[in-house]
């Protein structure tokens, strides 16, 4: 048969934790937790303090525990508890990160959610949290373009060096243009906007040709002399 730690108590001890126990401002865990050491104390062991109070054993070993190491301020407040187990190893987000950025499914452009559920056999609500955890967005591509023209850093900064430092009584305008759009009509009057309705359009329209939008920016806030 195990015997459990004995404990000693010297009387200051022992008339603290009997005031702990019969306080009337003591919560309850506080005051059982002192009888339970208290009749430890008395040379009791688990069980039979456990079967006196109608506690487990277990519970009973676990204070006797934390007083013999912690001493009165172990039984004033429960043990740290260990932290939730994560749902999805760290090598499993690591997997798919890297099969995110750097593959693509067979017979398709990106990844979804679905594929990359099925290929690393977790499910589709992983997936999308370990995508928003890391900032990871398949479905969106950016795009750029580079200058092959081995000219392109002076062109570059004669342009720029033309806004910033514009000559003498210039106007320096910058000009861009927008075009092939297309000039659409409604083929029937709309019906305006009352209350309880918004305004109405046609679903379909009528094609009028393309047309150019010119555009152009003074970017140093010149006006014209």
């Amino acid at each position: 048969m195990r015997v459990a730690s004995t404990i000693s108590l010297p009387i200051e001890t022992r008339g603290q934790l009997e005031k702990q126990m019969r306080g009337r401002s003591t919560s309850v865990r506080a005051a059982q937790r002192s009888r339970i050491v208290l009749l430890a104390a008395d040379g009791l062991q688990n069980k039979q303090i456990a079967a006196q109070m109608g506690v487990t054993p277990r519970m009973v070993a676990l204070w006797r525990g934390r007083f013999i190491a912690l001493g009165l301020d172990g039984l004033l407040k429960d043990a740290p508890r260990p932290g939730r187990t994560p749902a999805i190893s760290a090598t499993i987000v690591s997997a798919v990160i890297a099969k995110t950025a750097q593959s693509t499914p067979t017979n398709a452009t990106h990844w979804s959610r679905s594929t990359m559920a099925r290929d690393m056999s977790i499910s589709d609500s992983t997936v999308g949290h370990i995508w928003r955890a890391d900032g990871l967005k398949p479905h969106r591509a950016d795009t750029f373009k580079v200058s092959n023209d081995p000219e392109f850093a002076d062109k570059l900064e004669a342009i720029v060096g033309l806004y910033l430092n514009p000559p003498e009584h210039a106007l320096v305008l910058s000009v861009d243009e927008k075009s092939q759009i297309q000039a659409l009509d409604c083929t029937q009057p709309g019906l305006p906007m009352k209350k309880g309705r918004g305004q109405t359009m046609t679903h379909d329209y009528k094609r009028n040709g393309t047309t150019t939008l010119f555009a152009a920016l003074n970017p140093a806030g010149n006006s014209e002399p």
